[in-house]
């Protein structure tokens, strides 16, 4: 309970220095209302450079099973009936094609990612701070989802092209929405792997937010661990 008592006092502290525009009082005097604003933008710098890093990468989606996208449910019994007729081959150069249009498309949300942080304003910063442990996950979120669906989108949809599969799929979704089994944008390849894109930057930007709160010490800069160990 003590522990728990503490930490709230430190992190009130914290906050009561970024509105106020004082030195940061209780555990936290040693850090300025500056020495926190760099921590917050370090630790989302980190956070979207690492997800960026791991995912635009050649089997950056296809070869880790946390991000790896599948077919929606109900083209997945669809495969099930392909492999039975010996045509297995399509649904996995399916998949392929799909995972390969996620990797192609990440690195394009890097110039976004870049904005959100420079542009982060002090509640963003409270908020951060403030909020759980996927409080950056949901800063990103908030900032750049919806540009990132519209720029994403014309990317996977060349990706998809180039591989002839597009066709492929929208006929075999097409059927599934008109059976109900399929419903919105789900029945389109492109979108459909666009979200499920961001699903899994979101997802990754999540795991390095997580391993920087619970392992500050090892933040790849020294004013992340500043900041995000004194809370």
């Amino acid at each position: 309970m003590a522990s728990s008592t503490l930490g709230v006092i430190r992190l009130t502290g914290l906050l009561g220095g970024l509105l106020a525009g004082s030195i940061l009082a209780a555990g936290l005097a040693d850090l300025t209302n500056q020495d926190a604003a760099r921590g917050i933008r370090g630790a989302l710098d980190q956070g979207a450079a690492s997800a960026i890093s791991k995912l635009g990468v050649p089997g950056g989606f296809l070869n880790d099973p946390k991000v790896k996208i599948p077919l929606p449910p109900a083209l997945d019994e669809v495969a099930k009936g392909m492999r039975l007729m010996g045509r297995g081959k399509d649904a996995d150069e399916l998949v392929e094609a799909m995972n390969h249009a996620a990797e192609q498309a990440v690195p394009e949300a890097k110039d976004l990612m870049v904005g959100a942080v420079r542009n982060m304003s002090l509640a963003d910063a409270k908020h951060i701070l403030a909020g759980g442990d996927d409080s950056v996950t949901q800063f990103f979120k908030a900032k750049t989802q919806a540009p990132l669906s519209i720029k994403f989108l014309p990317i996977v949809k060349r990706a998809t092209d180039r591989v002839g599969l597009a066709q492929k799929y929208d006929r075999i979704a097409g059927e599934g929405l008109k059976l109900g089994l399929i419903k919105g944008d789900t029945a389109n390849i492109e979108q459909y792997v666009t979200d499920k894109t961001l699903d899994g930057l979101y997802l990754m930007i999540g795991e390095e937010e997580r391993a920087i709160r619970q392992h500050p010490a090892q933040a790849a800069s020294a004013i992340v661990a500043k900041v995000f160990g004194a809370l």
